[in-house]
């Protein structure tokens, strides 16, 4: 699966995105963020605060308990403002 890492997210876990085979048992979004805080101090970091964080699959916002299942992209990005 193609991880990509927007903004802030990006800066902490220190790259643009990669590709990952997920584990058994990571099946949505919310398991996803927990295996992947489980990788190192940047992850663990950028994924901190997992209210703040949001994700995309597939270019379309979704909540945490959504399945992985069929998607090719996951995208984490900090809440955006406009102005």
């Amino acid at each position: 699966m193609k991880i990509v890492y927007f903004s802030w997210v990006r800066e902490r876990v220190g790259r643009p995105g990669e590709e990952v085979e997920l584990p058994e048992g990571v099946a949505t979004v919310q398991d996803l963020i927990g295996w992947l805080s489980a990788r190192g101090e940047g992850y663990a970091d950028a994924f901190a605060n997992r209210g703040v964080v949001r994700a995309a699959l597939d270019r379309r916002h979704v909540p945490p308990d959504s399945p992985l299942a069929g998607a090719r992209e996951v995208a984490f990005f900090p809440p955006m403002t406009g102005g």
